[in-house]
């Protein structure tokens, strides 16, 4: 027994020792930042995943799925680009256990990665040359795809989750110009919805090169996604002024019926940023009745369309983004700042959100009052798109408060 309670108290002063070996301090307070640090303002550690230089790893946008991880695999996984020592664009995968990086392909062509990968089989898309590839983030083993034809374009923006088709939308080359001309998004948003031009979604059966226009309206197409679990289950939505659009729209490659997901209900009412559930089953989406007054987080069933839960929150609380956890018991945002859409006064956060009844209560994980949500004189504005690692023990974000874009995971578990 005496034994026992020895080995506990070591156990103990080890703990205890490694957690003062992380320095606590107020996020962003110093440039650079420690690598591993415990936020003063919220008890919870943050690791920098990108190094201290910025940009090693591509900050993923919201509904985008870089990760691996489910039983049967060594760990999890988050795949990314960066450029090898020869300054070449290359595909690697960090171990989200460890946080070690290796590198996943090679050779002098440079790698465009797919925005999302296919879980049925477990590999990430990517295309080199004239090349689409799948590989295997474990085995680091790689399978032809499709050798694309001559003058044919073919778009990674979305893959089905068994690896057999990808899809993309297109504007006519007038879309293009008007963004060309005008680059600030407070500029060329109005403009191209105001411009009502062609826009297409077009599919490629990866497996008999077939490519199917499956969608065509005068209206500004974005935000294509296709199920993570069930490969006939395509997302879009209408871009543009969200109380003047019809905004998400389900549409089934099998049956070719295209819903309406969120019907609006009041003047002025938007719904926008949608993103799948990870069993495929629910589309979230940021919900306000009306516009920058009341802010909910609701879900709608996928098959059926009917409302699934929504969460209000307040307008602090409201963020850009949101995440939901693996097992569906919980959220993540992204705050903002007091320029959004809920003119926050204090919402600069990493946010954990739990349902209670028809609320969330939150928490906060980050202080990102150093952060800079909107493009600023000589300074880059960065959305922090928040992710949820697979076994649902860290929010994966983007953040710009060391001075660089960097990548960092904040650990749910704060200090006891």
């Amino acid at each position: 027994m005496k034994q026992k309670s020895i080995i506990l108290t070591a156990i103990l002063i080890i703990g205890a020792a490694a957690a003062a070996a992380q320095p606590i301090i107020e996020t962003g307070s110093v440039k650079p930042m420690p690598d591993v640090w415990i936020d003063k303002d919220t008890g919870h550690k943050i690791v920098r995943l990108s190094g201290n230089t910025g940009n090693a790893i591509k900050n993923w946008y919201f509904h985008n799925n870089p990760f691996f991880g489910s039983p049967g695999h060594r760990e999890d996984k988050m795949v990314f680009s960066d450029v090898d020592i020869n300054q070449v664009p290359q595909v690697f995968a960090m171990n989200l256990k460890t946080f070690k990086s290796v590198q996943l392909t090679f050779g002098p062509s440079p790698k465009t990665l797919a925005a999302t990968s296919a879980q049925k089989t477990h590999e990430f898309i990517y295309q080199s040359a004239d090349t689409i590839y799948a590989g295997n983030p474990d085995t680091k083993k790689t399978r032809l795809l499709y050798v694309v034809k001559p003058a044919e374009h073919v778009g990674l923006t979305t893959v089905t989750a068994d690896a057999t088709m990808v899809a993309s939308a297109s504007s006519m080359p007038e879309q293009a110009a008007i963004l060309k001309q005008y680059p600030a998004k407070s500029d060329y948003f109005q403009r191209i919805y105001n411009a009502h031009l062609l826009n297409t979604i077009t599919t490629l059966d990866l497996k008999t090169g077939i490519s199917k226009k499956v969608h065509q309206e005068n209206n500004w197409l974005g935000h294509v996604q296709f199920s993570p679990v069930d490969p006939d289950i395509l997302l879009f939505c209408h871009e543009g002024p969200w109380e003047k659009v019809d905004r998400i729209w389900r549409y089934n490659i099998k049956t070719e019926q295209l819903v309406l997901m969120h019907q609006r209900t009041m003047p002025n009412e938007i719904a926008g940023h949608e993103f799948f559930s990870g069993d495929g089953k629910v589309i979230w989406f940021d919900l306000q009745k009306p516009k920058g007054k009341t802010f909910f987080l609701s879900g709608t069933d996928v098959q059926s369309g009917r409302p699934v839960a929504t969460y209000q929150m307040t307008a602090d609380e409201w963020s850009i983004h949101f995440a939901v956890s693996p097992d569906n018991t919980f959220f993540a945002g992204d705050g903002g700042d007091s320029t959004q859409v809920a003119k926050a006064k204090n919402g600069q956060w990493i946010y954990l959100f739990r349902p209670a009844g028809k609320r969330f209560v939150s928490e906060k994980l980050v202080n990102m009052k150093a952060h800079i949500y909107r493009e600023k004189p000589q300074t880059k504005g960065l959305e922090p798109n928040v992710h949820i690692s697979p076994d649902g023990k860290w929010v994966i974000f983007g953040g710009n408060f060391e001075g660089t874009i960097q990548t960092y995971a904040v650990e749910i578990a704060g200090r006891p």
